[in-house]
């Protein structure tokens, strides 16, 4: 799950969204550096990964890729699962999706937390570039996946993978359906235990 998909769990899990947004740009043991109900959200972050990566939809998924694209296949897939839920947005989630993404924002820009810069630059993108509606679209998720294969050369790779996730479309979109309300049951069995 990608950005969209975090911020929706937590919503749905009446977790943080911050703490649930920062989940890749925090390193060890959140509770050292954050309020309770923020790191709480980064665990709940890391759950959804783990939890994600290791289902036997996404070992389906990895599949569908040509061999020396499988290793990228995670990256490739949690951009899929957001473009899917920002689509079907209105299956999950009762507000619009750009109403949604203007709390979430107004939310996560009124926090005093200490904010890794990395977080800071990346979400001031995110939310004036209105990325999270744009996932609606294929063609700008494919667009996200080349510009992340532009990091550093062992990202090249994930270029390709746009193309892999059109050749698969109808496939990777039914797994959706199965995977997303297995994904929001275990997070808020997480949450309640």
């Amino acid at each position: 799950m990608n950005f969209l998909a975090h911020l929706h769990i937590a919503d749905h899990c009446q977790s943080s969204l911050l703490g649930n947004l920062l989940g890749d740009f925090v390193k060890g043991d959140p509770n050292k550096l954050y309020s309770p109900g923020v790191a709480k959200g980064i665990l709940l972050h890391r759950f959804v990964d783990s939890f994600t990566d290791n289902h036997e939809i996404m070992k389906a998924c990895k599949q569908h890729f040509d061999p020396e694209l499988r290793r990228f296949a995670p990256i490739a897939m949690d951009m899929f699962w957001d473009h899917c839920l920002a689509k079907r947005w209105s299956e999950y989630h009762c507000e619009p999706l750009s109403r949604f993404v203007d709390y979430a924002e107004q939310q996560i820009s009124a926090t005093d937390e200490p904010l890794p810069e990395r977080f800071v630059l990346m979400s001031a993108h995110m939310w004036q570039g209105r990325w999270l509606e744009s996932y609606r679209e294929l063609d700008n998720i494919k667009y996200a996946l080349e510009r992340m294969s532009l990091r550093s050369m062992r990202m090249t790779p994930l270029m390709e993978c746009g193309q892999q996730l059109e050749q698969n479309y109808e496939t990777f979109s039914r797994l959706f359906s199965d995977l997303y309300p297995d994904v929001l049951q275990q997070t808020r069995k997480q949450v309640t235990e």
